[in-house]
């Protein structure tokens, strides 16, 4: 019996795109101010997300150093052109991400937030403090156990960012609508 071998040489080997990987991957979209904020609320969850092959897009006002991101494997878009193209009706991500001082400062945010709340097939998480009762009431507090790798690149992150002596917990705190019958099971664990 004999084995066949197939030699390849990478560089002469063309890059063969599958049109139907991006439609069979999960997509989180995460809506935020800054990077920093990204980075010290949700760096981890983000970078263990992107580990699990999930798609993460972090979109924010304005491009600004986005190393900190690239760092936890996620890419970032500016949120104008983002919302120009994609409708509030036609929420595409599995998963949408905000922090309370987007969704204060953006109607066109706030009104995606809300419709995102109110669909069975898109789990919302938010992170901060003041979020108002209607949004409140429908989310819990839950957390997320960040691995030994998220820990690691959320410090390099962090270094990038230039916040240092920031220590990197073991958990990251949010909230989440923790919706039944989505169509992935969702990691972060509720507090009660």
């Amino acid at each position: 019996m004999t084995t066949s071998t197939l030699a390849l040489d990478p560089h002469s080997a063309e890059r063969v795109s599958d049109p139907y990987a991006a439609a069979l991957k999960y997509r989180l979209d995460v809506v935020a101010h800054t990077v920093d904020d990204v980075v010290l609320s949700a760096g981890g969850w983000l970078y263990d997300r992107v580990a699990a092959g999930w798609e993460v897009t972090v979109l924010l006002p304005q491009h600004r150093d986005i190393r900190p991101l690239q760092i936890l494997g996620v890419r970032a878009v500016e949120l104008e052109s983002w919302l120009a193209v994609v409708p509030s009706t036609a929420w595409p991500s599995q998963g949408l991400a905000v922090s309370a001082d987007v969704f204060a400062a953006d109607a066109r945010v706030r009104e995606v937030v809300l419709e995102a709340l109110d669909r069975h097939f898109t789990e919302v998480t938010l992170w901060d403090d003041n979020w108002p009762l209607t949004v409140g009431r429908r989310t819990t507090t839950v957390q997320h156990v960040l691995s030994g790798a998220a820990r690691a690149f959320k410090a390099h992150a962090l270094a990038a960012a230039g916040i240092s002596g920031q220590p990197v917990g073991r958990t990251e705190t949010l909230l989440s609508d923790m919706k039944p019958g989505l169509p992935v099971e969702s990691e972060l664990v509720p507090l009660h």
